[in-house]
């Protein structure tokens, strides 16, 4: 028995559209990351970029579980002398990108590297309901569906 390795040229990749209202960032998250790596193929291999060309749409409206929203904060750094910034959750989402945040969030979660790099390629988040990937035709995977928590109620 030998173990199978695709290979770039064999792999075939999906386009899906995520509706991101009123679902909880860390498990959206999580499951984008997933899908963009591949894992949930039968045919994964980790060397490879085998994973699924990712839609998002009303990145604005996610939510976040208990006091995240006003307390999480992002940090950068200006790359000068004390220049560490700062600013919460709650700030980028009504600023100008708040699709950010679910970048962000998916970007914690693949691995660093050449390869990862190529697959955050794979993911378009916009913030609100419209985007220009009509002539993808890519099929709805609904997140809220799959399990309970994934969207707040209320």
């Amino acid at each position: 028995m030998r173990t199978f390795s695709q290979k770039p040229h064999e792999v075939e990749k999906k386009w899906l559209i995520i509706d991101a209202e009123g679902l909880v960032v860390g498990r959206l998250a999580s499951i984008i990351a997933h899908r963009l790596r591949g894992k949930h193929k039968p045919s994964f291999t980790p060397h490879v970029d085998d994973g699924d060309n990712i839609i998002v749409i009303n990145a604005d409206k996610v939510v976040f579980t208990g006091k995240k929203r006003s307390d999480k904060v992002y940090y950068w750094h200006t790359g000068h002398p004390g220049g560490i910034k700062q600013r919460s959750a709650e700030q980028l989402l009504v600023g100008r990108f708040p699709e950010r945040v679910l970048e962000k969030a998916v970007e914690r979660m693949i691995p660093r590297g050449p390869l990862g790099r190529r697959q955050m390629k794979n993911l378009r988040v916009y913030a609100g309901p419209e985007h220009p990937h009509t002539a993808q035709q890519a099929e709805k995977l609904d997140v809220g569906a799959m399990n309970s928590k994934n969207k707040k109620a209320g």
